[in-house]
């Protein structure tokens, strides 16, 4: 959704983030919602080389993001995907469960997914209009 509303999709990029789900790989770490809003950010502000120059806005709205959704993510305890999802993604039969049972815990990853990308687009708006 980032890169779409920053008019920079490529599926390129797409690809290169998609083993973000499950927090890394599915390992429970960092959730891949608040890496790839912050890889949107970088695309619209950071540099493709060294010969270019960076736009030091990169770092004041990815804290901006962070600070976002660790406020989103504290009713879960922690912004880890383990503390979110709540199951372990080695297990087969939990993971199955989480994709197909509609009240699992992924209903709350699909409303933190919602709510976050609802802020991410305010932010990237406000962004792009600076430009």
């Amino acid at each position: 959704m980032g890169l779409e509303k920053i008019n920079k999709y490529d599926e390129n990029v797409i690809k290169a983030v998609g083993a973000f789900g499950g927090g890394i790989a599915s390992s429970g770490a960092v959730c891949g919602t608040l890496l790839g809003a912050i890889a949107a950010v970088s695309s619209l502000h950071s540099r493709g080389n060294l010969g270019e120059k960076e736009n030091p806005r990169v770092w004041g709205v990815s804290h901006k993001l962070i600070k976002q959704f660790n406020q989103l993510a504290e009713p879960y305890g922690g912004t880890d995907c383990k503390d979110i999802a709540r199951i372990n993604w080695s297990n087969h039969d939990e993971v199955k469960n989480y994709y197909s049972n509609p009240e699992s815990t992924r209903k709350d990853c699909v409303q933190l997914v919602g709510d976050f990308a609802f802020a991410l687009g305010k932010i990237l708006e406000k962004e792009m209009a600076r430009q």
